[in-house]
């Protein structure tokens, strides 16, 4: 039975997680407008849709990648070719956050949230710092 409930509680946590993170992507491309602002500078707001489209379809191609353990017999240089896009993908975000430094503060204002904006803060950084920490020490491998 203590089996069972921890295997619950594991999936609990996974999903908690997942929802998480996947709540705080999508939060920082819909408020940030990366999709829109890369239309706008590169002059293609007809290709809006694959832009998204792709978005999703390189996010669940490689969590399913990751998630499943698949492995591809690809040529030496093809990490460098994944690697430039997850570059430019990240760098997007990074210059896009640093352009809305504020989202937190707005977020919490909207939800109604401002009173408990430190506990906010504070469960984000506490959770980031033990995931990594598990992470690191390799508890869970």
């Amino acid at each position: 039975m203590t089996e069972w409930a921890g295997g619950l509680v594991l999936a609990f946590i996974g999903l908690a997680g997942g929802l998480a993170v996947g709540s705080g992507m999508v939060a920082f491309l819909v408020v940030l407008d990366i999709i829109p602002r890369l239309a706008q500078i590169t002059r293609s707001y007809r290709h809006m849709r694959r832009y998204e489209g792709a978005v999703v379809i390189g996010s669940l191609f490689f969590t399913f990648t990751d998630f499943f353990e698949w492995t591809y017999g690809l040529f030496p240089m093809a990490a460098a070719f994944f690697g430039l896009f997850a570059g430019c993908f990240v760098g997007m975000l990074a210059a896009a956050l640093t352009e809305v430094i504020n989202v937190l503060p707005i977020l919490a204002k909207r939800i109604g949230m401002e009173a408990y904006m430190i506990w906010l803060l504070m469960a984000m950084i506490f959770g980031k710092v033990l995931g990594s920490i598990i992470d690191w020490i390799g508890v869970l491998n």
